[in-house]
């Protein structure tokens, strides 16, 4: 397979990333970022490019693909929806749409979250947002289209994530979040497999579109 993955060099990029690298079926892996990954590898490929809303230079390299995902986001803390929107909503589906129409068979994962709206009506700004991104996506002439809506996540194998708020909880809560994956499997799930899920999608596809932890950890197993 050859696959794209944005947002590589986040927390759960970099675990996706590790996987793809890791399966003997995936022959190449573009990483597109506004930065590289700074990672070494035989199928690695880095994509920098600046604007993530227009892919017009690009393009050539966009095509030839059978899966993309998609693992870019941000927190909504301190945004106001319309900001919000614009980094959620308008930079995914701008990057979809070019994909969608440059690679007709590809399957595209999304990362969104536990929690989110698919009525895009509910009183939580980001859940409203993710859901009407997700269903934006599902409209998309794919082949196929998945929603992973992992809840907390357990990092793995070094990776990390870029924010250190986030960072620093998490070394705090290692011990904990180990023992909480294994606990509660319909809640925590691990970078790790959420990257084997992925795989496990563009593989063979799943029964369901929206997938929540326990669907995640089943996929990744």
């Amino acid at each position: 397979m050859n696959i794209l993955i944005f947002g590589a060099t986040g927390m759960v990029g970099q675990g996706v990333l590790r996987e793809c690298l890791l399966a003997p079926d995936v022959e190449r892996v573009v990483a597109v970022g506004r930065s590289a990954t700074g990672q070494q590898h035989p199928k690695l490929q880095d994509l920098v490019h600046k604007d993530m809303y227009d892919y017009r230079a690009i393009e050539s390299q966009l095509t030839g693909f059978d899966a993309c995902f998609f693992c870019l986001g941000v927190s909504s803390v301190g945004m106001k929806e319309p900001e919000y929107k614009r980094i959620t909503y308008d930079l995914t589906i701008a990057a979809a749409t070019v994909l969608a129409r440059l690679n007709p068979g590809m399957t595209f994962t999304y990362v969104t979250g536990a929690g989110t709206d698919s009525s895009e009506r509910g009183e939580r700004m980001w859940a409203r947002v993710k859901g009407a991104t997700e269903n934006a996506l599902m409209r998309l002439p794919f082949r196929a289209s998945y929603m992973f809506r992992p809840g907390m996540i357990q990092p793995l194998h070094g990776v990390r994530s870029k924010t250190p708020l986030y960072d620093a909880a998490i070394v705090v809560l290692k011990p904990v979040l180990g023992l909480a994956h294994r606990w509660w499997p319909d809640r925590v799930t691990t970078t790790e497999k959420v990257g084997r899920a992925m795989l496990a999608v563009a593989r063979r596809g799943a029964r369901k579109v929206l997938l929540d932890p326990a669907d995640i950890n089943a996929l990744g197993s």
